[in-house]
């Protein structure tokens, strides 16, 4: 007895292996949903209905009712229609997962999915969200998809700590047209989030030169070079000593004027150096990759050169979106194995 259960255990997983994917692999590229990856179930709504098919087929047997066996059979048939109607309602969709940008600890990583259609079936009340949303009740995201046609869907997922974010599996089911039945399909795409450490409240100024990073009193002392290049609009954190007094004085703020600051060619002269060796030891190591990623902000904000290190990380003094990116994910991959 032992051994033929044994032996119909193995059999039911070779078989259902060859249906199911397995529950760690990734779906690269695109998906399209064939018969072996939809599943189909009768609803709470389709119990009750062949509840009722029963009673009406126990009393058209009992009574000999010709007109009871007719309605029972046509009300199979059109149970057994929107079967088939629910199960091609979500075959042969196209499935691609789109982009995924980058977002801080605390904010909600955004995941783009493309589905198409290219079948000349329009399809109805798709409903799209991930697994473990989906078991805390109905699925937050429905689209129709036209003929030939196609459509996205942003799905949204809390973050709480820095590194890679790998969603679970996405989950598209339909109940259209009865809602007698839904049908379902899994879908796990190579899709992650990079989750960047949240910037710290309230964080000490900029350093200078790294002399002053592990104080948290040092301010910027920034020396400006002898190469005057014009006057600009006046930005958040310019210092007082570079307005240009004379132009403001000519603008009249009743009549649109505005706070202009004198433009240096070179920028700054002294370095500004993000070292996370000069942080003090004694904080957490999460308040001061908080503190680093505050800093890099800071300073794209103010438009300051800056250099960076982390580690055996070096990165020479720069700014703008390319330098800033590679800071920020040095950071927030520090201590894994798929650090820069």
């Amino acid at each position: 007895m032992e051994v033929a259960t044994g032996g119909l255990r193995g059999w039911m997983r070779r078989t259902t292996g060859k249906w199911l994917p397995r529950r760690g692999t990734l779906d690269a590229g695109e998906v399209v949903l064939s018969q072996r990856r939809v599943f189909i179930l009768p609803t709470r709504a389709g119990i009750g209905f062949a509840v009722l098919l029963l009673v009406l087929l126990i009393g058209s047997i009992n009574y000999t009712l010709g007109l009871g066996f007719a309605l029972t059979f046509l009300a199979l048939s059109c149970a057994l229609v929107d079967m088939v109607f629910t199960y091609r309602n979500l075959a042969h969709l196209a499935l691609q997962q789109g982009r995924v940008p980058a977002v801080f600890a605390g904010q909600e990583a955004r995941f783009e999915l493309h589905v198409a259609n290219r079948t000349g079936l329009a399809r109805y009340g798709v409903w799209i969200d991930f697994s473990d949303a989906s078991r805390k009740g109905e699925a937050r995201h429905v689209t129709d998809i036209a003929a030939h046609g196609s459509a996205s869907v942003l799905l949204g997922v809390p973050t709480g700590a820095r590194g890679w974010l790998q969603p679970a599996r996405v989950v598209l089911s339909t109940r259209f047209p009865l809602g007698l039945f839904r049908a379902w399909s899994y879908w796990r795409p190579a899709a992650r989030a990079l989750v960047y450490p949240r910037p710290e409240e309230g964080a000490p100024p900029l350093p200078v030169s790294g002399n002053a990073v592990g104080s948290g009193r040092a301010g910027i002392s920034l020396t400006m070079r002898d190469d005057f290049a014009g006057v600009r609009s006046y930005q958040a954190g310019d210092s007082p000593r570079q307005l240009a007094w004379r132009q403001i004085a000519r603008l009249d703020p009743a009549l649109g004027g505005q706070l202009v600051t004198k433009h240096f060619e070179g920028g700054v002269g002294d370095e500004l150096l993000l070292d996370f060796a000069q942080l003090p030891p004694q904080l957490d190591l999460e308040l001061r990759l908080s503190r680093m990623t505050r800093w890099v902000l800071d300073a794209e904000q103010r438009a300051l050169p800056y250099a960076f290190r982390l580690g055996a990380i070096h990165y020479d003094a720069g700014n703008g979106a390319a330098h800033q990116a590679a800071c920020l994910r040095a950071l927030a991959l520090y201590g894994s194995q798929e650090a820069p």
